[in-house]
């Protein structure tokens, strides 16, 4: 992928992040106020009450305005998963990796130039990409009388991590948002919980008997915010974890295949 082609998706995947955010605000906030708050939800018909018995709705509307804002991390959550298991899945190719490799191998050791480029065409992705961009300059330095062997090699490493350079931040793209979303997320459930108990506690504090309402809905609040809020943080976690994984084991095919195409070309050149 050229530089010019690589900062347009740059910056179409950008506005793709900075929309899927104040989307999921606003579907958070519209959710929490007209469907969890729905009057049908709780005693009376009044949000102000207590919920109806086992409607889980109302159940959660108690938790406050926290509710929305970890409702919304949530969907974010969902959003960058399904975009980074359809980013890697297109990075891989049509290939499994280590099938691909081995092909590549084969064909290099053969010295089968334009038959691995038309296999880095068939299977797409970053590896492919990367491989590509290396092919194309390994076959420009066989025939170069200007540069001695140790020249052309570096010339070839140095094609090889330009290519890597230009994949590698793709395939991390929107990782940060999902090692944010677990860093705060336990943190906003706690500032809900800590709003809940204030809550909880004022009730107690007042002369004569407890209000049981304020007292509940105190409780509820904590109790709810903890819930989303260290839900949504492991969540994240594994998610983080997982497409990180993913993406170290192709960064290693991609060295792989570089070392073995620049190991080839240091056994055939002159």
């Amino acid at each position: 992928m050229s530089k010019s082609g690589q900062s347009l998706k740059e910056a179409l995947q950008s506005v793709f992040a900075s929309s899927a955010i104040i989307i999921a605000l606003v579907i958070s906030y519209f959710v929490y106020k007209y469907i969890m708050g729905n009057p049908v939800n709780f005693e009376g018909g009044n949000p102000e009450g207590s919920p109806m018995p086992g409607n889980y709705l109302g159940i959660i509307y108690k938790g406050g305005m926290i509710v929305p804002l970890l409702m919304s991390l949530i969907i974010i959550l969902i959003t960058f998963t399904i975009e980074r298991l359809l980013s890697i899945g297109r990075a891989r190719g049509k290939k499994r990796l280590n099938v691909f490799v081995k092909q590549l191998q084969s064909l290099l050791s053969d010295n089968k130039i334009e038959d691995a480029l038309n296999s880095c065409d068939v299977q797409k992705g970053s590896l492919a990409n990367v491989m590509k961009a290396g092919l194309h300059r390994y076959r420009a330095l066989e025939t170069d009388t200007n540069l001695n062997k140790d020249q052309k090699i570096i010339a070839l490493q140095k094609e090889i991590e330009e290519a890597t350079a230009l994949e590698l931040p793709m395939l991390s793209k929107n990782m940060v948002i999902l090692s944010t979303i677990a860093s705060i997320a336990v943190l906003i459930g706690l500032l809900g919980t800590v709003l809940g108990m204030i809550r909880a506690f004022a009730a107690l504090a007042q002369a004569g008997a407890p209000d049981a309402l304020a007292l509940a809905t105190g409780i509820s609040e904590a109790l709810i915010n903890t819930t989303f809020g260290i839900g949504g943080s492991t969540l994240a976690i594994i998610l983080y974890n997982f497409f990180s994984t993913k993406v170290d084991a192709m960064t290693f095919k991609i060295d792989e295949a570089g070392f073995s195409l620049t190991q080839t070309f240091a056994s055939k050149v002159k």
